[in-house]
């Protein structure tokens, strides 16, 4: 009997692990835009990987296999 995932238990498994994953990178993220707002210089750049990070949980759910959750985060991001 070939083994049986529940594709929406998995997708949630996944958006929480891209929450831990992505947590580091935010809070980097929001030093360099501090930064950044006190020289005067373009956050825009930052604000937008901000967004970028914020939005990959909800990429998820469009995905229908495991191999289409798991392609949604980019360890290198």
């Amino acid at each position: 009997m070939p083994l049986k995932i529940n594709i929406d238990k998995a997708k949630n498994i996944w958006k929480d692990k891209i929450r831990v994953a992505r947590k580091p990178k935010l809070e980097e993220l929001d030093v360099e835009f501090v930064r950044a707002q006190e020289t005067g210089a373009d956050t825009s750049a930052i604000v937008a990987k901000k967004k970028e990070l914020r939005d990959f949980p909800a990429q998820v759910d469009s995905a229908t296999t495991t191999d289409e959750i798991k392609a949604v985060w980019d360890t290198d991001k």
